[in-house]
């Protein structure tokens, strides 16, 4: 007989195919038929598109030379965004495979992010210092040959001269995180030890925040409508999660700058992920290679997942809150069950008796 008050501890999906570290993973929104997915970026170059709810493989984007630092999905979830080592940043059909945009620069991308409700616009950054929005809506479409097999898709190179800056000179460090806020005239990036809020309309800094150490992760939390309640951490509102020292920070409200929550904790923090509707975080503890669980309103700690091999960079959770993926420096991804019953590839589990 289980104790209904003992942690609740799922054996997590492991997802392979990557031959290096992965630093970065993210979720698609929630499509019809709660259908959604999962993209990762790879230091082997090759990010890996999968279903968000099993984690099985749909395929992988081949083209990068180098190291590709972050991966993110558009809000209609037809295109794919990666910024890489490489000088680029890629822009990819998620149905087809093919690439579509080569968004050229001059130093590393670590950054790209795309708007909260709008998938043709793409804001970029990285050692350059530059914050900059790719419009694609001004772009030729690539490739306009009638759907054949035989058909080939040329991409369209986009130099960054012809992207909008923000925020001139504003940057010291290499830009890490971009974050758009709800309201699409804010944008929030993550640099050293620092956040800055820009505002579009002006393209000017309007502030910034310094915290603890350097920024590990900086994410935009949020649940699909139908899933989110006034209830809900934030109100229903997306959440900032970010990492930096030992301290998990969290804003909330349209422009994500109303400070919610800062929480101190025993040990430094690689990544950090929250889940607005059970009230509780999730961080990678650094050094080390487990996955700590948290109570968000007092700080106790629920769980420890135990399983990567190396520091857990990116912790991300599924669209509509059952689930949460953990990216490692040891290659592999683990998908963690977050809610009772029947779900994805778990077929049973604790019956719903306890609290969480």
């Amino acid at each position: 007989m289980s104790d209904s008050n003992a942690p609740r501890q799922y054996v997590p999906l492991t997802c392979h195919g990557h031959s290096r570290p992965v630093p970065h993973l993210s979720f698609s929104p929630l499509e019809k038929e709660d259908v959604y997915y999962m993209i990762s970026a790879c230091k082997d170059g090759n990010p890996m598109l999968r279903d968000g709810q099993t984690g099985d493989w749909i395929g992988t984007f081949l083209g990068h030379k180098g190291a590709v630092w972050q991966a993110r999905l558009s809000p209609d979830a037809t295109t794919a965004a990666t910024a890489s080592a490489d000088f680029t940043a890629k822009v990819w059909d998620t149905h087809t495979g093919e690439l579509l945009y080569i968004l050229q620069h001059d130093h590393i991308v670590r950054a790209v992010a795309y708007p909260f409700d709008q998938s043709g616009m793409i804001a970029t950054g990285g050692f350059e210092k530059k914050l900059r929005i790719f419009d694609l809506h001004d772009q030729k479409p690539p490739g306009e040959q009638t759907a054949t097999s035989s058909d080939v898709v040329t991409p369209v190179t986009i130099e960054s001269s012809r992207a909008f800056e923000i925020g001139e000179g504003v940057h010291k460090e290499a830009i890490k995180f971009i974050v758009w806020a709800q309201d699409p005239r804010v944008i929030i990036t993550a640099s050293g030890d620092t956040l800055r809020w820009f505002d579009l309309p002006t393209r000017r800094c309007t502030r910034e925040v310094r915290l603890e150490g350097e920024i590990k992760s900086c994410e935009l939390v949020s649940l699909a409508r139908g899933h989110s309640s006034p209830t809900d951490i934030g109100g229903g509102l997306p959440v900032l999660a970010v990492a930096a020292g030992k301290t998990a920070y969290f804003w909330g409200g349209p422009r994500a700058e109303d400070e919610l929550k800062q929480i101190k904790l025993p040990h430094g923090i690689a990544s950090v992920g929250l889940d607005l509707k059970g009230r509780k975080f999730v961080v990678g503890e650094e050094p080390g290679t487990w996955a700590r669980v948290y109570s968000w309103d007092d700080a106790k700690e629920l769980d420890v997942h135990k399983g990567h091999h190396g520091p857990i960079w990116s912790i991300a959770f599924s669209p509509d809150g059952n689930l949460y993926a953990t990216g490692s420096e040891d290659g592999t991804i683990k998908m963690w069950k977050n809610c009772e019953g029947f779900y994805g590839l778990w077929r049973g589990g604790v019956s719903g008796n306890g609290t969480d």
